[in-house]
């Protein structure tokens, strides 16, 4: 029996200044009816994406989109007993008008850190997690210890950093993995998230630990080599290595280097506009990185990024500052 094509779907993902993400109720009477949603709709024959996007949100909540500030962010194919959609998410960064329920709807800003997926479509569980992800992404500068590792972490904490990537690539693999454990009880005691940027044949050696692999690594792989359990992503520094990066479902990427680096003098900064380019032709979650700081999210967020990563902007302790956060990692 010839298995029906799913049904494509466009739908916006608009998160305001205070990290709420704006959702509607579906009707009773629909499909998934009674569960909470992100706007959007199925696109009509021969509608491209951005156009669907724009009708359904003028439609559904009064709203003008500007197609310019929308980024793709992932694509989702999900199974129902009855049916299958093609979810083709997309960041809304700019729109006009005041969103409202324009077919008596409720509509509701929801803080991300609250969302409860059991409120939303099954479908929707994987938007959830790409939301969940944090602004800034904080990697590991220079360490020597225990100790400078435990006050590098504790240091992050107190700065509300929620994913630290650890990176020491100066050890062989038994040191690097004894660093990674105590990182790892710490990183738990704080309630923060843990990756480390490593080989995939470390990958699972630490129970509740991402991986990140450099762009060499990437471009080795065929598939995914973690779980979808944990987060998996991976450096990038051209729209090429990007696209593989989407072939093998790292849940984000690093793209870079943004700005000049002072440690790559040689290397050739991108720009922002090169960074919305390259960012804006997949559909995965993309960090800028290179010579960023927290002062650049907003930038960052306007020109389609999902938010920043960097070493030295957050791992500033004076004896741990010997690294700059635009190396190319």
């Amino acid at each position: 029996m010839k298995t029906a094509m799913p049904v494509h779907v466009a739908v916006g993902v608009i998160v305001d200044d205070r990290n709420r993400v704006l959702t509607s109720l579906r009707s009773s009477q629909l499909h998934q009816g009674g569960l909470w949603e992100f706007p959007g709709g199925k696109l009509e024959a021969n509608e491209n994406v951005i156009d669907a996007l724009q009708r359904e949100l003028a439609e559904e909540l009064g709203i003008t989109i500007d197609p310019a500030a929308c980024f793709p962010l992932k694509k989702v194919i999900h199974h129902y007993s009855d049916k299958s959609v093609l979810l083709d998410i997309w960041q809304v960064n700019a729109f006009t008008g005041e969103p409202h329920g324009q077919e008596g709807q409720p509509v509701v800003w929801q803080a991300i850190e609250r969302l409860d997926q059991d409120r939303f479509p099954a479908a929707d569980l994987a938007i959830i997690q790409v939301l969940k992800l944090p602004r800034c992404i904080a990697v590991s500068g220079d360490f020597s210890s225990m100790e400078q590792l435990r006050a590098g972490i504790q240091n992050l904490a107190a700065k509300k950093i929620q994913l630290v990537q650890l990176r020491k690539p100066d050890t062989t693999e038994n040191e690097f993995l004894s660093f990674a454990r105590h990182a790892a009880e710490l990183c738990h005691g704080l309630n923060m998230r843990l990756q480390i940027n490593a080989h995939p044949a470390l990958a699972g050696k630490i129970p509740g630990v991402g991986l990140h692999v450099n762009s060499a690594t990437l471009l080795s792989l065929d598939r995914r080599p973690t779980g979808l359990e944990e987060l998996f992503s991976a450096s990038c520094h051209n729209l090429d290595e990007l696209h593989h990066a989407e072939s093998v479902e790292v849940d984000f990427a690093f793209l870079s280097p943004v700005k000049p680096s002072a440690s790559h003098p040689l290397a050739i900064p991108m720009g922002w506009s090169g960074f919305r380019s390259a960012a804006a032709q997949v559909s995965i979650p993309v960090y800028a990185l290179g010579g960023v700081a927290e002062t650049d999210l907003t930038t960052a967020r306007r020109q389609g990024a999902h938010g920043i990563a960097a070493i030295s902007a957050f791992w500033d302790i004076q004896e741990l500052c010997k690294t700059g956060d635009n190396l190319l990692i």
